[in-house]
């Protein structure tokens, strides 16, 4: 069985990120793992007490004029990127690996884990507590409703909520 231990407190400076563009702001509590994963460019605004899990095996890029709200989680084991212009609202998660199902004869939390980027394109805007799911892109200027669980790529400009999401209608 492996043995669990401490992924550290997530303290961060950020002359540690792989980039840093310039007015980023870094709201009180914002913890960042594996910074050296992490690339944030120009005007990004990280709401208090986010959370970037960096990982060795991903990247996460946040783009320019990007706004995330406050206790928003990202996971980038399997790599995401977030496109210019969008906004992340508060408590938001993006998680991009997930474990293996395995047979009977194994815990779920012992199966290897499997990798899938998330892309969110430019302009589009994720509603209050929403989840993203490992392998999903949602597309140029699409609007994910307070709350939904995104498990399928969303196409551009479309409205997107519930549980599991799907599209309600396009944007004019």
């Amino acid at each position: 069985m492996r043995q669990f231990q401490s992924h550290g407190d997530g303290n961060f400076v950020p002359s540690d990120l792989a980039a840093l563009g310039e007015t980023v702001v870094f709201e009180d509590g914002v913890r960042i793992w594996h910074p050296e994963t992490i690339r944030i460019a120009t005007n990004v605004y990280l709401g208090h007490d986010c959370m970037l899990k960096g990982h060795p095996s991903g990247q996460i890029e946040i783009q320019d004029n990007t706004w995330i709200g406050q206790g928003v989680f990202m996971h980038g084991a399997g790599g995401f990127t977030i496109g210019r212009k969008v906004g992340v609202g508060p408590f938001v998660k993006m998680l991009t690996s997930p474990h293996e199902l395995p047979g009977r004869d194994m815990a779920i939390l012992e199966a290897p884990l499997q990798f899938a980027a998330i892309c969110i394109e430019d302009d589009a805007d994720i509603g209050v507590g929403a989840i993203i799911l490992p392998g999903v892109t949602i597309g140029r200027g699409a609007q994910i409703g307070a709350g939904a669980v995104v498990t399928k790529d969303v196409p551009a400009y479309a409205i997107a909520a519930g549980n599991p999401a799907r599209v309600l209608r396009m944007r004019d």
